[in-house]
């Protein structure tokens, strides 16, 4: 297998969650969601190394637990940026040279786990670029600033795009060079701006992300299901 290096990215402020305490920070069954993630990387046998990103609130603390839970394979603990997309390329500096493919993942997705984990790094093997996604099971509809339904979308080939999500190495610099400063919720989208394919693979309805207060109570019950 190819030298992967996995990114992981808990600098967002998260001002959704009206907490205190920082999303990466927050507890299911006592653990920080953090620690839940880092694990499944740590473990798994296709990551090399990792790169955390983080922020200068949170960094003390997450380097903490780190040590507490004595995770593996910790490269560099670094600060991030303004919007997700610095963060990502903050990530990018501090990897290792020798890294072919770079893994990046949501740091408040603590139920990654690894199957998902193989499955994109094998297709991102093959085709360049892997993305790990659901398809989209609700009613989507669009609705205008009046709050009137302008449509019913057919769900056919919508999916929900989650991570992680894994690029060859010199893909992914070459979507932050050109174009970086371009304001985008997931990476694909910037290499999808090269021109270049992006392959889907099959994600998991549990793989959720962490971002209202609401979400622990579904990460709570995730756990349990899992027993």
């Amino acid at each position: 297998m190819k030298y992967v290096t996995a990114i992981v990215l808990a600098a967002g402020r998260g001002v959704r969650f009206k907490s205190k305490i920082s999303k990466p920070l927050s507890e299911i069954r006592a653990k920080p969601v953090i620690i839940h993630c880092l694990s499944a990387f740590s473990r798994h046998p296709y990551i090399r190394d990792i790169v955390v990103v983080v922020n200068p609130s949170n960094i003390k603390k997450i380097t903490g637990k780190i040590k507490q839970y004595r995770i593996a394979k910790i490269r560099q603990i670094v600060l991030g940026g303004r919007q997700r997309q610095d963060s990502v390329y903050c990530g990018l500096k501090a990897i290792n040279p020798r890294a072919e493919l770079v893994l990046i993942h949501d740091g408040v997705r603590p139920f990654v786990d690894k199957r998902t984990i193989s499955l994109t790094v094998k297709e991102a093997v093959k085709s360049g670029a892997a993305i790990a996604g659901v398809p989209v099971k609700a009613t989507i509809k669009k609705v205008n600033a009046k709050g009137a339904v302008k449509e019913t979308v057919s769900r056919d080939g919508l999916w929900e795009i989650q991570t992680p999500q894994v690029f060859k190495k010199d893909l992914i610099l070459e979507a932050y060079r050109k174009f970086g400063n371009t304001n985008v919720t997931d990476d694909a989208s910037l290499v999808e701006k090269l021109g270049a394919p992006v392959k889907m693979v099959m994600g998991s309805y549990f793989n959720i992300k962490v971002t209202t207060p609401e979400d622990i109570a579904f990460a709570e019950a995730i756990i349990k299901n899992k027993k």
